[in-house]
This record gives C-alpha cells, sequence and structure tokens, in this order.
C-alpha cells in the first residue's frame, strides 16, 4: 500500500465570482505519483483545529510553495508592501501543522514558501524582498515568465554543506538551481541548520536539528524538473523512502493495537 502524502493548499479565488478554493499545483500531485511513490491527498487551509486528525491519517506531508507570502504577523516583522499576496487561512493551518508534524516524526518536505514557513514555524524571520537588499541577487520569478523553461529553468548555483544529506544525494559541492521567490531567511530559527547557500549568501536548503523523523526545507522548487534532473528526483525518492518507513511504522501500531 502506498503512503499517504498531504499537500498543503492555499485559497484562492476561482471564476467569475472569484469564488475560494482550497487549491494546491498539479505538479506536486504528479511528484507525489512519480518518484515519492506515495497517493496524494491535498490538505485544506482549515485552521488549526484539524491538525491532529490530518497527522493521525498521513505519512508524510509536503508544504508547497505560492504566491503569498508568509504574514509577517507571525515573525514581527514590517507589513508587506501594498499589493503582496497573503493567505491568512493557510498561515493559520501550515504553522501549527509544521509543528506538530516534526514532534511527532512525521516526515516533512517544504519547498519554497513551504521553507519559509518551516523557518517561522520554528522561531525564526524572514526578509521580504530579497532583491531590495544590497548586495542580493535578484531570486524573484523572471520577467519572462511565460516562457515554461526560462521560468522554471536553473537560475544560479546553489553551495551545499559537506556531509549533508543533499551533498550525499548529488555527489556534489554545488548544484543548479531554479527561483521563484522573493522572501528568504533573515534570521534562522533555532531548530534548524542551514544546509546550502545561493552565492549572495541566501539560505537555500535547512533541515531540523532534533527532529524524529525526516524534515527538511529547500527553497527553490525541485518539482519542476525532477522528470530530467537528477538531484530534483533524489530529494522526492528518499523523502518517499522515510514516508514508506513512517506508513509501516504506523500501520504496525495499529496492527498491535488491534490484536491487545
Amino acid at each position: 500500500m502506498r503512503p499517504l502524502i498531504g499537500i498543503s493548499c492555499c485559497v484562492k479565488g476561482f471564476g467569475l465570482f472569484n469564488t475560494p478554493n482550497h487549491a494546491a499545483s498539479d505538479s506536486y500531485v504528479r511528484v507525489i505519483l512519480g518518484p515519492v511513490g506515495g497517493l496524494p491527498v491535498l490538505l485544506p487551509a482549515a485552521g488549526p483545529e484539524v491538525v491532529a486528525e490530518i497527522l493521525s491519517r498521513v505519512d508524510g506531508i509536503i508544504m508547497t510553495g505560492s504566491r503569498s507570502n508568509v504574514c509577517p504577523s507571525y515573525y514581527d516583522g514590517p507589513a508587506h508592501a501594498e499589493g503582496t499576496p497573503e493567505d491568512h487561512q493557510r498561515d493559520a493551518t501550515t504553522l501549527p501543522l509544521i509543528r506538530a508534524a516534526i514532534d511527532h516524526g512525521v516526515p516533512l518536505l517544504a519547498i519554497c514558501r513551504g521553507m519559509q514557513e518551516l523557518n517561522v514555524a520554528l522561531g525564526g524571520s524572514l526578509d521580504q524582498r530579497i532583491q531590495d537588499l544590497p548586495g542580493r541577487m535578484d531570486h524573484s520569478t523572471p520577467s519572462d515568465q511565460h516562457i515554461p523553461a526560462v521560468r522554471t529553468g536553473k537560475a544560479h548555483a546553489v553551495r551545499l554543506a559537506p556531509g549533508t544529506l543533499l551533498a550525499r544525494l548529488s555527489n556534489c559541492e554545488s548544484i543548479a538551481v531554479n527561483s521563484l521567490h522573493n522572501q528568504g531567511v533573515q534570521r534562522l530559527a533555532p531548530r534548524l541548520e542551514a544546509e546550502a547557500w545561493a552565492p549572495d549568501g541566501t539560505v537555500e536548503a535547512v533541515r531540523v536539528k532534533d527532529a524524529r523523523g525526516f524534515a527538511m526545507g529547500v527553497q527553490w522548487h525541485p518539482e519542476y524538473d525532477w522528470e530530467r534532473d537528477s538531484h530534483s528526483r533524489s530529494i522526492f525518492e528518499v523523502f518517499g523512502e522515510a514516508c514508506r518507513d513512517w506508513a509501516e511504522a504506523r500501520m504496525g501500531g495499529r496492527l498491535l493495537k488491534a490484536a491487545e
């Protein structure tokens, strides 16, 4: 039986009347059906009251990227610039879900906005517009974003800390990644350890130092190119292994309880 993998949703307006919908990109569904080897399920942004029930049923969680940014009230930051998209329902769901998943040992892979949420959930803060800071690169979506190869193509290299999971998976000192974000880690959360950096020093990957299970985040989007990039694919494969191990342990516990 394939592990059940939760995908965090955003609340987005759709249709003529801009009706709120809970949504996630098809790229996350496809990568779970692909190299993760799991069964995807969308997790609605329904608030903290659903967290415990979600964790009792899933074998892993992917925190997705999004156009919206984490509300700065969660890290005592200044108000966003006018027009910056926020998603308060998502924040109210994902931040407690991240903390609970780590505490329970449920495998967690946080991507782009998801990595920023991971940092904020554990007590870190964010830079809101990296491209406006002195000496920093423009990490945001390319201006010619309507051409898929440009939008999701490799944008810069990231340096990998020796001996880390990413370094072992790639057997390299650095890898090329795409870049589609404005926000990034400012103050790293105490429970996180940085494992990769962009040329301008922006933190590009983190792991939870004291996690009971798999818990890491990457600032880029490996779900866009896993079919042609072995480094991206390997991230999802090792996450899938952790999810299968969790599923086996969870089902074993259920069977043990049933036999008692």
